[in-house]
């Protein structure tokens, strides 16, 4: 079973204020081999899940911190190849979920096969590339995806109709990625009115699959109230700025993880 859905279906998160945390960070910063460091760090401190993004040089859907953090990456030599060399020993020490997200031209150009095939060789589970068009998708790569028991996660944002919200979740397996608003990431705004009545409505239709919610998620207040809407919740920029401000990393990871879901016992840890 993939590793993804096994998380969903083995930790029930119908407890208030309670779910499972994914982190995002941008493979290659704050330098180019702190990939390994970073996913053995966010396991210790608690992380259910974890999303590498590959840093590409246009991330529409980012806002000014993961931006930033893709350029250093590149800067830095960070290539969809050499992630792949740095996972290549992952699963010696790394159990829990782990993501790669992007975009699509980086893994056209590597092919979709190989790609996936890299992606079951290394221990990935699933991808988030969202501005690959479901359709072409479907009729194209679904096949491949599933051959390598690879997983495409989708996003929903408040602008996307029922229909289309019941399509994806009839094409979903894993999760899917909640878009809390229309904006980039790194959102300051937190959770507004309006997106709770977006994940009320998203809710009353009872998909299958379980959701997570991103952007606009950057503490313990923020991750409890998305926790009520939903399974869990996606952080990436305030997670991003934590690397690119450690004097410690892997203490620093630990200590922001714990902080997020239990900061009584960051507290004692401290």
């Amino acid at each position: 079973m993939n590793r993804i859905v096994n998380l969903f279906d083995t930790n029930p998160t119908d407890q208030p204020g309670q779910g499972l945390l994914n982190v995002y960070f941008t493979a290659g910063f704050p330098a180019l081999n702190d990939t390994k460091k970073i996913l053995t760090a966010l396991q210790e401190g608690g992380a259910d899940l974890v999303e590498i993004g590959m840093p590409y040089s246009d991330p529409v859907a980012d806002g000014e911190t993961i931006q930033k953090s893709n350029e250093k990456a590149l800067e830095n030599g960070m290539s969809v190849k050499l992630l792949f060399d740095q996972l290549q020993d992952m699963r010696k020490t790394v159990s829990i979920p782990v993501l790669l997200m992007g975009y699509v031209n980086p893994v056209m150009q590597y092919g979709i096969e190989n790609f996936c095939k890299k992606c079951a060789e290394v221990g990935v589970d699933g991808l988030i590339l969202p501005d690959m068009p479901m359709d072409v998708y479907l009729n194209e790569y679904k096949s491949i995806f599933d051959s390598y028991g690879i997983l495409n996660i989708f996003l929903v944002t408040p602008q996307t109709s029922e229909a289309r919200i019941r399509q994806i979740d009839q094409a979903s397996e894993g999760f899917i990625y909640t878009v809390s608003s229309a904006s980039v990431t790194g959102s300051k705004s937190g959770v507004s009115t309006d997106m709770e009545s977006y994940f009320n409505r998203i809710n009353a239709m009872n998909l299958r699959n379980p959701r997570l919610i991103g952007f606009g998620i950057k503490d313990n207040a923020t991750y409890v109230k998305a926790c009520n809407y939903a399974s869990g919740a996606i952080i990436g920029s305030a997670f991003i700025r934590v690397l690119e401000e450690s004097k410690d990393l892997e203490n620093d990871i630990r200590h922001f993880v714990q902080e997020i879901k239990n900061p009584a016992s960051a507290v004692i840890n401290a």
